[in-house]
Formats: C-alpha cells, structure tokens, sequence
C-alpha cells in the first residue's frame, strides 16, 4: 500500500470503450426504473399503512436479502460465466416488477404482499450488484478503474434525479402501478446491452472454485486484508446512520408536511441533483484530498442534512438540504467503492464487492427498522437527531481504519513464485499440504526480519493458508523455517495464481535480511496416504 495518489486521469475517458459506454447508458435506463420502483413502492405502503415501521420496512425488505445472499452472489460472481449470470438475474427482476404491477393494478395488493415482492426484487438485486460492480476492471484499463467506478456512481444518480421525479408525477395521475410497469421495462436495456457484449473471460488451466470454497476464501481474505477491513468498518460506521434519512423520507413528506407524492418525487430529484454536482467535482476534489478526508467531511454534512430533516417542516425548506444531501451521499460511497474495488486482488474482486455490499445493506437494514422503530415509539426528529448522533461518534474510527489509498497496478498478478517441481502426477485434491520457506539471518536482523514476516503472515492467510508460523532453529540461530498449511494441492496452485506485485514487496521486505550467499530453500510436503 502506498500513500501517494495516482495522477487525476480524465472522469470521462471509460467512456471511450464501446462496451462500457453502452453498458453504462443500459444501467441508467435500468436505474430510473429502480429509483420509480423506490418512489412507488414507498408511497404505495404509506396508503396501505400509516405505521413509520411499515414504511421503514420496505427499505428492510429490500436490504434484508442482500445481507443474507451477497457473499454467496460474489462468490458465484468470481467463478461463473459473468454474462450468462446477469442475464439471469434481469429476467428474475423483470418477472417481479411484473407481478407488482399486475396485483396493484388489480388492487389486490396488500402490506404482507408488497413487503414479499419488496423481498423478492431484494433477492435480484443481491445476486446482481457483485457481478455487476466488479464489470469495470474486465473492460476499462486499469488506471481508468476509478473513473469508471465514479461514472457508475454517476450512472445511479442520474437516475435518482429522473427518476423520482418522473415517479412522482406518474403516481400522483395514475397511481403507483405504472411506476412498477415502467420498471419491469426498464430491464429490458441492460438485457439488450448483455446480448450485445461479447465476453471472453480469460482461460485457466485451473479448474474453476467450488462455491462454498470460494466464500471461506472471501471470507479468509477479508480476515488477512486491513485495507478491506478498514473500508468495510467505515462503510458501517456511515450507513448505520445515514439511512435514516431516506427510510423516513416518504413518511416525513405525507405525514409531517402533508405532501403529495410529486412533492416526494421532487425530493428525491434534488438528492439525485445534487448526487450528480458531487460526482462532477469529485476528480477535483480527489486530486486535493485524499479518500480519508473527503468522507470525513461528506460525513459532517450529511449528519447536518439529518439535522435539518429533524427541524425542517416543508418541503421549499428541504429541497435545498436534499440537494445537499445528495453531494455529501455521492461523495462518501463513490470514495468507498473506489477503495474497495482498487485495494484487492482481482481474484477476489466480487467476493470483496459483495462483503461491501453486504455491509451497506445489512446496516441499512438494521439502521431502518431500529430508525423506524424510534421513530413509532419516540418521534421522526428524534430518529434524525439519533442518526446524525451515529454518523459523528463513527469519525472516531478514521484513525484506527483509514481508508487506503493502494494503487491499482500493486494489485495485479505477479507471477514471480517458481512452479513446484513435482516427482508424480499428483492429485489435484490431495491434501493438506504444508510449505516451508527456510532462511538464514544473522543475528543482528533477527527482530526487524520477525516484525517483517507479520505482514507475510497476514498475506500468506488471506491468498490460501489456513494456519502459518515461523520457527528458529535451536541449534543455529541464523536457521528461520517459515510454514504454513493449504487444504490441497490444487489449492496450493492457485495461490501461485493469487499473489499480486503488493504481496511480492511484502516478501522481498522480508527477504531483504537474508544472506546474500545462501539461497532461500522452499519445499512442498504431503499428507501421507493412509
């Protein structure tokens, strides 16, 4: 990990290859129908209910499946045709807001169906947002990651400017069902632009992870990752607070102010307004601060926004702190994805992806019903207070957790391990194996050689070892013998694969002490066969 930012690359330059461009526009379309699908499906459950839990628990139906299902849809997302799986997951969506739009227009909807249909788009989202999230580093260069990651932000908040405001309309002539229709069409550009992209994934000679192995591989990795950890406690440490905001909008708007459903699309369309004034001043903004200190002050601003909400009681008074809120919104989790996306592997790209999402969405969740539940028993302004509360005490955790600012290139392959010289054709499966790295140091590098080989340790566990250790020879001091355990041999072989150009300055940190005329002895043992 390095402290220094990469140069400021254009904020439009993905927009030159053709498969992002219409993958881009495709997920704009897609996400106009969402952000109308959001506005009808609130205000639906405000005319079905007058209950602030209720309505809070249309955010909690929506964010509920994806804590359940993102870190099985990332691992999915890392080892399946990418393409084929998202095509999937549209069609799913599609058949849903169709159903919705069928039983509302019937008026056989009720509380119980809207939050099951709520959950069942939920499902959708969660399988689709890890694969989709990790698209960017296949098809841009990779100095243009972040770029590409910012105009997918862009993307969404485009989005959220139309279309609440087209939803608003929409509902306010004809009622929410038209909102869900529009959604289930919407689908259909992202499907096109799918069917139009010709993915080649890139081969390997490796058979392909099991599913459930490759979740304890996200898992374990994220366990071995202090950039990702960082990202992810800071990630909760937000959304935790901030969600109170939107969860309580629609009710705040129809049962406070005595608005209309334009007047809420209108909200919503000066957060996406503002969202995309944010995205526009981000790469100068990035080019002067770092991530840290960027999401230090969006996270003041939007705890400011909350305060307003908490105060403020109509809706000339709130369009402008919406406005607000949306550059604060915008500016925190473009930051947040661009760290997640550019300080890990591509290997475990999804995986990480999804653990973010997992974190966002768990914490919306929670954040919704426990926001909502105050809300029913105390009072809205009490909710907001509580959450702009939240968001301050979380900026303590910016020194413990910094986010990183890891450069892209760090990440990749370095394919500088030797291959295994083998005496048999060995069993792809057979296992545990053990590896063991021996060097000599002198005496006086002993402890810096130790305090180095912490940070191997940590990288060994995160690409594939499950137990590590350093032993010293009591005989002769200067004898190091590092170890540590892999489930198999084809496990093993794609921790060859794994290891990046960040892990290899890790271990020539390490290797740094060795004596210069003795080489490094590695050997590779087996578990006996019974």
């Amino acid at each position: 990990m390095t402290a220094t930012r990469p140069p400021t690359a254009s904020p439009w330059k993905p927009l030159q290859v053709k498969v992002f461009l219409w993958l881009w526009l495709a997920s704009i379309a897609s996400n106009i129908g969402t952000w109308m699908h959001e506005v009808g499906s609130g205000w639906l459950m405000t005319s079905l209910s007058a209950s602030p839990q209720a309505v809070a628990l249309v955010q909690v139906a929506g964010a509920l499946p994806v804590f359940l299902l993102a870190l099985p849809a990332g691992a999915l997302a890392d080892i399946v045709n990418k393409r084929r799986y998202l095509l999937i997951v549209q069609l799913w969506m599609a058949a849903v807001a169709l159903v919705l739009t069928l039983l509302t227009l019937s008026g056989q909807m009720t509380v119980t169906l809207l939050l099951l249909l709520t959950f069942a788009m939920g499902i959708g989202s969660a399988l689709m947002m890890p694969a989709w999230s990790a698209l960017a580093p296949e098809i841009v260069d990779r100095q243009d990651v972040p770029a590409a990651v910012a105009l997918s932000s862009l993307a969404m908040n485009v989005a959220r400017a139309i279309g609440p405001a087209i939803a608003g309309v929409l509902v306010s002539l004809s009622g929410p069902w038209l909102t869900f229709a529009l959604n289930s069409v919407s689908f259909l550009a992202v499907i096109i632009a799918l069917l139009a992209w010709r993915h080649r994934p890139e081969p390997s000679v490796l058979p392909a992870e099991r599913w459930l192995g490759a979740m304890r591989a996200g898992v374990r990795y994220a366990r071995g990752s202090q950039p990702l950890r960082a990202v992810l406690v800071r990630t909760a440490a937000f959304f935790s607070g901030a969600v109170v905001g939107m969860a309580l909008l629609p009710l705040l708007v129809r049962r406070e102010i005595g608005g209309s459903a334009l007047d809420y699309g209108i909200l919503l369309g000066c957060v996406g307004a503002g969202a995309i004034f944010g995205a526009m001043q981000l790469p100068r903004l990035r080019a002067r601060f770092s991530p840290d200190t960027i999401v230090l002050g969006a996270s003041l601003v939007y705890a400011a926004v909350l305060l307003g909400l908490a105060w403020i009681r109509s809706i000339i008074g709130l369009a402008p702190v919406m406005l607000i809120s949306g550059m604060a919104w915008i500016a925190v989790l473009s930051n947040l994805q661009v760290a997640v996306q550019t300080s890990v592997a591509p290997w475990v790209r999804a995986r990480a992806v999804s653990l973010y999402i997992l974190v966002f969405f768990g914490c919306s969740a929670a954040g919704a019903a426990a926001w909502g539940a105050l809300a029913s028993h105390v009072s809205m302004s009490a909710a907001f207070i509580g959450g702009a509360a939240v968001l301050t005490l979380g900026l303590a955790l910016r020194g413990r957790f910094p986010l990183p600012t890891s450069q892209i290139e760090d990440q990749q392959p370095s394919q500088h391990w030797p291959a295994p010289i083998l005496d048999e054709q060995m069993s792809a499966e057979r296992g545990p194996v053990m590896i063991t790295v021996e060097y000599c140091i002198a005496a006086e590098h002993a402890a810096q050689f130790h305090q180095a080989m912490q940070a191997v340790s940590r990288m060994r566990k995160r690409n594939g070892a499950f137990s590590w250790g350093l032993m010293q020879d009591s005989e002769n001091p200067r004898r190091w013998k590092e170890y540590f355990f892999e489930e198999s041999w084809l496990e093993h072989l794609r921790h060859h694969n794994r290891v990046t150009r960040a892990d290899q300055k890790l271990e020539a940190a390490a290797r740094r002490f060795q004596d210069k005329a003795v080489d490094v002895k590695i050997s590779h043992l087996l578990a006996a066969r019974g």
